[in-house]
């Protein structure tokens, strides 16, 4: 008779395996949730400047950042305001005839982020949880 040898993993090694899963999950899932989190806050400078783009169109025709066409200024529906619609409210606020503050503001998975309020005005000035500093705009712009 011949004998045969069993085939497959054995326990201990099972166990090895599972924990060599394990570690490696521990250490890429907050990694890619940081990596999500710069990503929305990058997607949400850019749709600030995009705003900012239509409010000095807004300055160029009225020659006022206060009216558009005889009525008050309010932001439009921009795709990229639709697509962060779940991590970050868009607001405009302080406007006058000569000035404005768009602002974001994170929430629900973006609010863990560190860079929870973002700002732009209408003289270019960036702004992050609100500061105006360079290091905090470094940081999160």
């Amino acid at each position: 008779m011949q004998s045969t040898k069993a085939q497959g993993f054995s326990l201990v090694e099972l166990l090895i395996a599972i924990t060599i899963i394990g570690t490696l999950t521990a250490i890429a899932v907050p990694s890619y949730q940081g990596y999500m989190l710069s990503s929305a806050r990058a997607s949400a400078t850019a749709c600030l400047l995009e705003y900012a783009q239509f409010m000095e169109r807004v300055y160029t025709t009225n020659m006022t950042y206060a009216t558009n066409n005889g009525a008050a200024t309010e932001l439009p529906t921009l795709q990229c305001s639709n697509d962060l619609s779940d991590r970050f409210n868009f607001d405009l606020d302080n406007v006058a005839s000569r000035t404005f503050t768009l602002t974001a503001t994170a929430k629900s998975a973006q609010a863990a982020d560190d860079c929870t309020s973002l700002s732009y005005n209408q003289a270019g000035i960036k702004g992050a949880n609100g500061g105006t500093g360079a290091t905090i705009v470094k940081k999160c712009w």
